[in-house]
């Protein structure tokens, strides 16, 4: 069975590809391989990081529903600046 891949692994991932582009020392062909998996990776991770925004940005209220937070709710509307 194959583990499903976390953000933390795709960020090590990412960051050793990163390193060996940095280094120069691979041929061309390799480097364009490993540019490919990192644009991959990087998807990967934005993905991952919008799930998570999504989950943060919700909250109970008062009947335990699940509702979108809004940062500017309970502020003064008519405040001015």
């Amino acid at each position: 069975m194959k583990e499903e891949k976390t953000f933390e692994s795709a960020l090590e991932e990412l960051e050793q590809i990163v390193k060996d582009l940095e280094s120069g020392n691979i041929p061309l062909d390799n480097a364009m391989n490993k540019y490919t998996n990192a644009m991959n990776l990087v998807k990967f991770c934005q993905e991952k990081l919008d799930n998570a925004t999504n989950q943060v940005n919700k909250i109970l209220n008062e009947n335990n529903e699940l509702v979108d937070f809004n940062m500017n709710e309970g502020e003064d509307k008519d405040e001015t600046n």
